[in-house]
């Protein structure tokens, strides 16, 4: 095939291919040329999930009408005019090619009015095809409007999500974009409902609690950095009792540019060592000051990621100034005692009648019960205070067997006396050696196995509540609900949307409840999970995993004081179960140390 050169509405599809992947795209590059015009009020209305109509329109300083028809125009651009300006760049936009790329597969028009003029201008654009300019009214400022995107790419189309998601995934460009610029107000319409209103503030921290969530704000620590050194982090981070599953709630910005970038987050996550569980993510809205020519931000289509000169530099300035702001603040959670406002009350499983009884709270004596009916002692420190664990017990049924009675273990061969030591470890022995099994790991299994068992014969038993208990979380997480619902009942949970950034949980299993485990940010952290990994091609083992996070919680945990009854039948369990070495995880749950060498040890022969 001879080589020869392609029309320019081809070229505009393949730069729109690099550019335009999806709606959320769209929105990006059209909010970008808003700020970068000086914009103080942008409103986004997206229809069809961005498929059907996208509009963004500013207030910002308009185009001039000669120069409409350049603006659609490919590679050309107002932000740049020589090669050496690339080393310089400070704007989010510069390359020239979002707007040819977006209306070369769509149904477009561009109308502006500069601030200065009475009256302003409009050219559409049909498939590539640049109309007329037109004489058009309207308020200083620049509306760009897109409809039936994709409509001569129907390829593209096959790849995208469902309208909830694209919708979702345009309205999460928008808020990463307003955390930048809180002195810009922001508002979003989303078939015809604001789905987004955040007014211009001149505080940081109110924007990012209007986009994170109040409770998310309240729990933030200051990030300074150095105000003298480039290159400089600054912003915010979670304290780590508000980690997530994932990394969504974490917002990088160089320069004022979102990025996504794995130096940073790398560095962020060194920051936070030894302060929360390696396989948690903490939230963070981290800004990066860099000299602009020592980053290059020309090396993706998108603009998301950047190339440093000096990496280390970078990675040092975010993990120091994290160290920093962690380091200079009191990390204990606090706990709410106050139970006159708890959403959290239990009811029981519905009786034969098909009635539900409530659940019996300790009144006014403002502290924690000792739980045994499920056969453990938690200790005061495991319970909400004034929750009456007893009443918990005698009114739902566990879905872990509860260990023999004392008088029953005298029924077996040999019943041997364990110690609880240290609050972590259970020692006993038997004829090979000493035995030193770790309470929590061992029970964690017990509870897996037992779980595993009963799940295949149903979903597990639910505890209805008195009324939902309401948590914060993400998006993305309120749109897997639907995707995980089966998943969710089959656990026991009754989970639905309660707001645009809140769920409501009316349900939990009843393990749960009767082992007091906060049972909202267990659904927050699965649904977080579902959200960042996606469709899973092994189903069963997916569910493995999410007993295995169910058994974790609900097990003895360290500290936890077992009595020698208690011991002795969790080491009775133990070993008529199979598996029981390890915990889900894949940790050992006991070690044995034989006889011989603590003979040699102590130096007898015999």
């Amino acid at each position: 095939m001879p080589i020869r050169r392609l029309p320019p509405h081809v070229v505009n599809q393949i730069a729109a291919g690099e550019v335009v992947e999806r709606p959320a795209s769209v929105v990006k590059e059209l909010l970008e040329n808003s700020l970068d015009a000086g914009a103080t009020r942008i409103e986004v209305s997206i229809e069809g999930g961005g498929l059907e109509g996208i509009e963004v329109a500013d207030d910002g300083g308009g185009i001039a009408a000669e120069e409409l028809p350049l603006a659609v125009a490919p590679h050309a651009t107002s932000k740049i005019e020589h090669a050496a300006d690339l080393e310089q760049v400070a704007t989010l936009g510069f390359r020239g090619e979002a707007l040819a790329s977006i209306a070369s597969v769509s149904a477009f028009s561009i109308r502006s009015c500069r601030r200065e003029e009475t009256s302003g201008a409009i050219v559409e654009v049909e498939g590539g095809e640049v109309g007329p300019v037109r004489p058009a009214a309207g308020a200083p400022g620049t509306t760009v409007t897109v409809r039936h995107l994709f409509m001569n790419a129907p390829a593209r189309r096959k790849f995208l999500k469902t309208t909830a998601t694209e919708t979702t995934r345009a309205v999460e460009v928008v808020r990463t974009a307003a955390i930048a610029r809180p002195d810009v107000a922001f508002r979003v319409v989303v078939d015809g409902r604001v789905a987004l209103d955040l007014p211009a503030t001149a505080e940081l921290s109110h924007r990012v609690a209007g986009v994170l969530g109040e409770e998310v704000g309240a729990g933030l620590l200051a990030v300074e950095g150095d105000p003298a050194a480039l290159p400089r982090a600054w912003g915010f981070v979670g304290r780590p009792d508000l980690s997530r599953a994932s990394s969504r709630s974490q917002r990088i910005y160089l320069n004022g540019r979102p990025i996504q970038d794995r130096l940073v987050v790398h560095a962020l996550r060194e920051g936070f060592r030894g302060a929360m569980p390696g396989d948690r993510h903490p939230v963070a809205v981290l800004f990066l000051d860099v000299a602009p020519g020592e980053v290059d931000v020309n090396v993706h289509p998108a603009k998301t990621e950047v190339r440093f000169r000096s990496p280390e530099a970078v990675h040092a300035a975010v993990r120091r100034a994290v160290r920093a702001a962690l380091g200079g603040s009191d990390l204990v959670p606090s706990v709410e005692t106050d139970l006159g406002s708890s959403s959290w009350s239990l009811r029981s499983p519905r009786s034969d009648a098909g009635r539900s009884q409530p659940i019996l709270f300790s009144g006014a004596s403002g502290t924690a019960a000792t739980s045994r009916g499920a056969g453990w002692t938690t200790g005061a420190t495991r319970s909400p205070a004034g929750f009456d664990y007893a009443a918990v017990a005698a009114a739902i049924a566990s879905a872990v067997p509860a260990p023999p009675a004392p008088d029953e273990l005298d029924d077996r061969p040999r019943r041997r006396r364990v110690l609880q030591v240290g609050g972590l470890f259970l020692v006993s022995g038997d004829e090979e050696g000493l035995v030193i099994v770790d309470q929590h790991a061992l029970h964690e299994r017990l509870m897996f196995e037992s779980l595993r068992r009963r799940i295949t014969e149903g979903p597990l038993e639910r505890q209805a509540l008195l009324a939902p208990a309401t948590a914060s979380a993400s998006a993305e997480a309120i749109e897997a609900i639907e995707s995980s619902r089966m998943l969710l009942e089959r656990l026991g949970f009754e989970v639905e949307p309660f707001g645009p950034r809140t769920i409501a949980v009316r349900a939990v299993p009843s393990l749960l409840a009767s082992r007091g485990v906060e049972a909202t940010s267990f659904v927050v952290d699965l649904l977080e999970r579902a959200a960042a990994e996606g469709p899973v091609p092994d189903e069963a083992a997916a569910l493995e995993d999410v007993l295995a996070m169910m058994a974790c919680k609900a097990s003895v945990r360290a500290g936890d004081s077992l009595t020698d009854a208690e011991g002795e039948a969790l080491l009775g369990q133990a070993l008529e179960s199979e598996g029981a070495a390890s915990c889900p995880h894949g940790r050992p749950t006991m070690l044995r140390i034989p006889w011989s060498d603590l003979r040699r040890r102590f130096g007898r022969s015999s």
